[in-house]
């Protein structure tokens, strides 16, 4: 089951690293524009701020990914320790986001359902 629930925070991360070149790359560009339902105008006003988003995006999925490398390698409570942070991190963000607009709840659930998952089948895997 642990490997259910790695599985599944890798696909976490690489969601993550998905909203980071969304953000911190291509926030201009029509794809993300698209993606996040903002104009031309908008896009340039909040560039800053999404680049600094992206990059909170990418070190969570960093964090995960640290986490599934370190216990592929033996080190297994560090690891899960690590996957733990990275993907409640994740989750945690996506239900604030679901909380504080309520009009972008399909994106949280977009960014939170797998590493929310992974959390729960982890977890059944230590009992």
């Amino acid at each position: 089951m642990i490997i259910a629930g790695l599985v599944l925070a890798a696909l976490a991360a690489a969601v993550h690293v998905f909203i980071f070149y969304l953000e911190s790359i291509a926030w201009t560009s029509p794809r993300a524009r698209a993606a996040f339902g903002t104009t031309g105008d908008e896009a340039l006003a909040t560039r800053e701020l999404a680049f600094n988003h992206g990059f909170y995006n990418l070190f969570l999925a960093i964090l995960a990914a640290a986490g599934i490398a370190s216990v592929a390698a033996g080190a297994t409570t560090a690891g899960l320790t690590l996957t733990f942070a990275g993907l409640g991190s994740m989750a945690a963000a996506a239900a604030v986001l679901a909380i504080s607009s309520p009009n972008k709840r399909a994106a949280a659930a977009k960014q939170g359902l797998l590493p929310a998952a992974g959390v729960v089948v982890l977890l059944l895997s230590l009992i």
